[in-house]
């Protein structure tokens, strides 16, 4: 029985979700929000209003657990990988749950609208089996994944020819004599 041959990989992508405060810049908006709570909060309770303190507490609680489901959602990766038979696309959701899935690489087709749009979709196609991917993407940032990967199709489906050019065999002139 013969080793497999390995494949050529001709484009490796990992999609992941883009977050804009990072983690130390949250910690800093709660600490603000805290000290702004207590600013305010402090002399409303000295005036005798104190229920609004709990309410100002619930606020910051709210927005702790928004960022955090955010932060969650932002846990989501898709890796597509494209070799010479399959593209491999291999999702992580975002309780960590893998999902694996392939589509034969020579019927291929990436759909995708031009020029994009915000409800423009980013669809593998293959032998009927269609897959979304970059939903979470900006339009532009899809579409420029969905050119990459149209232009690795291309070079992909390209003949490629194995000569070795050196070692050529020099040819000799017809013999004249008779």
């Amino acid at each position: 029985m013969s080793a497999p041959t390995a494949q050529a990989i001709h484009f490796d992508a990992t999609l992941m979700p883009h977050r804009s405060l990072p983690r130390g810049g949250f910690r800093l908006l709660v600490a603000g929000l805290v000290l702004a709570n207590a600013i305010l909060g402090v002399p409303i309770f000295l005036l005798g209003a104190w229920p609004v303190i709990g309410f100002m507490g619930v606020d910051v609680l709210l927005v702790v657990w928004l960022f955090e489901r955010n932060y969650r959602s932002g846990r989501l990766s898709e890796s597509l990988t494209l070799t010479d038979e399959t593209l491999l696309v291999h999702r992580i959701d975002p309780e960590g749950l893998p999902e694996e899935s392939r589509l034969d690489a020579y019927w291929l087709r990436v759909e995708m609208d031009d020029p994009p749009r915000h409800d423009s979709r980013l669809t593998l196609v293959s032998r009927g089996n269609r897959l979304v991917v970059g939903r979470f993407l900006a339009p532009d940032v899809r579409a420029e994944v969905a050119e990459s990967l149209r232009a690795a199709l291309v070079k992909m489906r390209q003949p490629r020819y194995d000569h070795d050019w050196t070692a050529r065999a020099t040819l000799e002139p017809p013999s004249t004599e008779r």
